[in-house]
């Protein structure tokens, strides 16, 4: 089955970039789904990185833990961890395979129980998205979503739910990755459509400072400021806003996340990097 999504419809809290929005606070999933997980291709794991790919900042086997603030009410209401779990082969391309993973923790737990995975398989030379896959378990509730992203007009494979998208679409996970792999020295703003399980975007990243400090858990790092705005058909979502820092080392770690919301502002925190 494959979806175009040239009409797109305005949704309160989009699923981009900030894992908080798609998994704590309950983004909307696509109403078609996949009952289970697809099958994963057998071929090995590619190990050798060919002169074609886009030299990044982070390698297989990178993890990042993350602590999440929710300002509203002051308290630790989920741990997110992000793996680069590794470069590989998808079905003829070479691709970084992305994880996020989510837990819901004390008080908010009770309120809200979530244990949430997200993966994205990203071109490991153009950076972008090639399947996108959801599992989410939240309040007692199991959904598991999976789409193939294709933009060269080539038709749908079989066994897969395809989202026909436009060229250098970006899922939310790889697009956090896709910020730390951009030369912001020479190109201060980056533009990409950015498809989130249901709806396709435009966002829009600026870099705002080279000079800022974030204090995390993790420690005090000196960072870039990254804004990063979303847009649905030219209009841009003003009450859903993004802002990433990024330290000013060779992996460009995302230290820091915040989300702005209608409902209030979740903080991304590092905790440990491993």
């Amino acid at each position: 089955m494959a979806w175009e999504y040239r009409q797109r419809k305005y949704l309160v809290k989009p699923a981009i970039l900030a894992v908080a929005s798609i998994l704590f606070l309950g983004a909307p999933l696509a109403t078609a789904a996949q009952s289970q997980r697809p099958a994963r291709p057998t071929s090995k794991t590619a190990n050798k990185r060919p002169t074609s790919d886009t030299a990044v900042p982070f390698n297989a086997g990178e993890r990042l833990s993350f602590r999440v603030i929710w300002s509203k009410f002051a308290v630790n209401a989920a741990t997110v961890q992000l793996t680069v779990i590794e470069r590989r082969d998808f079905f003829g391309r070479l691709a970084w395979h992305f994880r996020a993973l989510a837990q819901t923790i004390d008080t908010v737990r009770i309120l809200y129980p979530l244990d949430d995975q997200l993966d994205s398989y990203t071109d490991a030379v153009q950076l972008n998205s090639l399947q996108y896959e959801m599992y989410l378990h939240e309040q007692g509730k199991q959904q598991s979503n999976s789409w193939r992203l294709i933009s060269d007009g080539s038709p749908a494979p079989a066994n897969v739910t395809a989202a026909r998208v436009s060229p250098g679409t970006r899922d939310p996970i790889g697009l956090l990755y896709v910020l730390r792999a951009a030369d912001w020295k020479s190109a201060p703003q980056l533009r990409a459509p950015v498809f989130d399980g249901k709806n396709l975007y435009d966002v829009v990243a600026h870099l705002e400072s080279t000079s800022e400090q974030a204090i995390v858990p993790a420690g005090q790092f000196a960072s870039s400021k990254i804004s990063v705005r979303v847009y649905d058909h030219g209009q841009e979502l003003s009450s859903t806003r993004f802002t990433v820092w990024l330290a000013q080392d060779a992996t460009r770690t995302p230290v820091l996340v915040e989300t702005e919301l209608p409902i209030g502002t979740a903080r991304l925190e590092m905790t440990a990097k491993n």
